[in-house]
């Protein structure tokens, strides 16, 4: 795919993609409006400034984020697509910018 292309699809994703999440396991932000809000509290990042903390660390590129909190803690849980298509997700600490684990899916 194209970079440029590749960019602006990236650049769609993020955008929109801290969004609804619901169920017994983390609790997801309900909408842009708890994200704002956490990060206006000083409980996490923006969702830019973690991009760049851990662009590097990152073994692809990023499809699709999450905000969630795990046992009180708030994280950023990534999608990406590396080169031969495996798909991974990574969850990044939302305040310290630490990435906590990865797992292919």
């Amino acid at each position: 795919m194209n970079p440029g292309v590749r960019s602006v699809i990236r650049s769609v994703v993020l955008a929109t993609a801290v969004l609804v999440g619901v169920g017994g396991g983390p609790t997801f932000a309900r909408d842009h409006d708890d994200a704002r809000r956490a990060v206006e509290a000083g409980e996490i990042r923006p969702l830019a400034e973690i991009l760049n903390v851990v662009k590097g660390k990152l073994p692809g590129d990023v499809v699709g984020v999450k905000l969630e909190r795990e046992a009180g803690t708030w994280m950023y849980e990534f999608r990406v697509v590396d080169r031969k298509g495996r798909v991974f997700e990574i969850h990044v600490n939302a305040k310290s910018g630490e990435v906590e684990r990865t797992k292919e899916k």
